[in-house]
């Protein structure tokens, strides 16, 4: 995946990248069959078109959202309040302090820990421990709970100020101690994470790895694709197909996922077991009725014909992709 001026989900399930007012840079976003000892992936950031200089206000950051119902052990908000630490594995080809911060979306408090590559292309482990919030409550809802920060890139406007502990968010806290911006002001330098681990408490324990199926099941909570194939559609059709049991929603209404079909993949019209030119299909809406054990969605397509065709007598064949990321 290559990104410029490119925010949101654009490699691996569960991660995001943020860009902010960069001129030039172009990054290689994939995920690598490179890690330390027991991992044999990695989310690899490389840099093919680097960026001039860092101005002030730009930035460029790896982001993790957690729900906020799976928070609920910390006893955020009252006197018991526990402390969490961070673990990660991460290599890069520049080795400097990086910034990186947790940020309580419900409180608008970011609490933020600089963390240093001693060694460039060496696969370090790092951990980060912070004091619980006292004051401030994680609500008990599917909203982002927590939100971790890794960055790459921040001008001084993200630099320039203090943080010592859950404060109010302000930009010049957002990457105090950060002078790694040679890793996005340099040509092919690279940065990897892996083995990504929050706990409860100020002990960095062993990574729990689990079964891809496990791992795959929990993924599709917040995005997954399916496979639709019909038959004799014309302008204006509806299919329906059922979403993924347990996928994160809104209430009963998903009108406000992201519903994509791939026009480009597999989701052009079929004809006679043929590719038609010249037809498109693109969803433009997303309805839900629940029961007893998932939601059955109506996804309406459109479709534009060529000219003089009255419908598609064949069939089609759509990729169709729900997205209820954080």
């Amino acid at each position: 995946e290559t990104a410029q001026d490119t925010s949101g989900y654009l490699t691996l399930d569960r991660f995001n990248f943020n860009f902010v007012n960069e001129d030039e840079l172009q990054t290689t976003l994939t995920q690598a069959s490179e890690g330390p000892d027991g991992f044999a992936n990695s989310l690899k950031v490389q840099t093919t078109e680097p960026e001039s200089a860092v101005a002030a206000d730009e930035e460029f950051r790896v982001i993790y959202k957690v729900e906020a119902q799976d928070l609920q052990q910390l006893k955020f908000g009252t006197s018991a309040a526990e402390r969490i630490t961070v673990s990660f594995y991460v290599r890069s080809s520049v080795a400097a302090t990086y910034g990186f911060n947790l940020y309580q979306n419900d409180a608008n408090k970011v609490n933020g820990q600089a963390y240093t590559i001693n060694s460039a292309n060496t696969w370090e482990r790092k951990t980060l421990t912070f004091i619980g919030n006292t004051s401030d409550v994680i609500n008990d809802d599917n909203g982002i709970g927590i939100q971790l920060n890794w960055f790459l890139m921040a001008g001084s406007d993200y630099t320039s100020g203090s943080n010592n502990g859950w404060e109010t968010f302000a930009t010049a806290k957002h990457a105090v101690g950060h002078n790694a911006n040679a890793v996005v002001t340099t040509t092919n330098a690279t940065w990897q994470i892996t083995g990504v681990q929050l706990e409860v408490g100020s002990q960095a324990t062993p990574f729990e790895h689990r079964s891809f199926a496990e791992e795959f099941t929990l993924c599709k909570r917040y995005f997954y694709s399916v496979l639709y194939r019909g038959g004799g559609y014309h302008s204006g059709n509806a299919a329906s197909f059922s979403l993924q049991q347990g996928m994160r929603l809104t209430g009963s209404d998903v009108s406000s996922a992201v519903l994509t079909v791939g026009t480009n993949k597999n989701g052009a019209v079929v004809k006679d077991g043929g590719t038609r030119a010249g037809h498109s299909m693109s969803a433009v809406a997303l309805s839900s009725a629940t029961n007893t054990n998932n939601l059955v969605c109506s996804a309406t397509m459109n479709i534009t014909l060529d000219s003089g065709d009255a419908a598609i007598g064949g069939g089609i064949n759509l990729d169709v992709a729900i997205d209820m990321e954080l």
